[in-house]
């Protein structure tokens, strides 16, 4: 579902990634490092239950399925979609607050909410985090220890997919095992990039 709407004065980066490949921990490091007070992440509502340390408000917004339909009606989404038979959608109001306020937002979701968020705002930066390989994306989601081997088969096919619709970015960062700080490494280059895109700025001579 496309909502149309007018772009705040920030700048939106997208990171999507297949369940197990580490943009969470990514965008962590990235938020959390030196100067980095003109970054914001915003945090998406969900349906889904939350795991073992997730706070409400600051993972997500865990919210009913029902609740959750009633936003949709309301129009209340700048993207949503269906993940793993979950929810998952970004508060239009809160993504334009937080446009006005910080110079640039992150917005950690899956591809079919990366795609809306492009239609909507085309300036959006769009990043896809990935392992070296599916092996490799397999060998983490059994090393975290978080899924049933049923629900780890299930992510893996998912990522798959998911790796059909990466045309769609604009960057890929490959996040190998125990190199985290490469892959956060690149990611705040592509971040700093921004700010000298010809578009995002002014000319000061005719």
């Amino acid at each position: 579902m496309i909502i149309t709407s007018n772009l705040a004065t920030g700048k939106i980066i997208v990171m999507s990634a297949p369940s197990g490949a580490g943009k969470s921990s990514i965008l962590k490091r990235v938020i959390n490092g030196k100067n980095k007070s003109d970054i914001s992440s915003l945090v998406s509502y969900t349906t889904r239950k939350p795991r073992s340390g997730e706070i409400d408000g600051q993972n997500y917004f865990f919210i009913t399925k029902n609740v959750f339909k009633k936003m949709i009606d309301n129009k209340m989404f700048a993207e949503w979609a269906m993940v793993h038979n979950n929810y998952y959608g970004t508060s239009k109001k809160l993504l334009h607050d937080t446009l006005n306020s910080t110079q640039k937002v992150i917005l950690e979701i899956d591809v079919q909410g990366a795609i809306q968020i492009k239609h909507l705002y085309p300036e959006t930066c769009m990043i896809f985090i990935m392992t070296p390989n599916l092996k490799s994306l397999y060998n983490r989601l059994i090393l975290r220890q978080q899924d049933s081997i049923e629900i780890i088969n299930e992510r893996l096919e998912n990522a798959k997919q998911e790796l059909k619709f990466i045309n769609y970015y604009d960057y890929l960062v490959i996040n190998n095992h125990n190199k985290l700080n490469d892959a956060v490494k690149a990611v705040e280059i592509i971040i700093e990039s921004l700010n000298y895109k010809i578009t995002n700025n002014k000319l000061f001579f005719d």
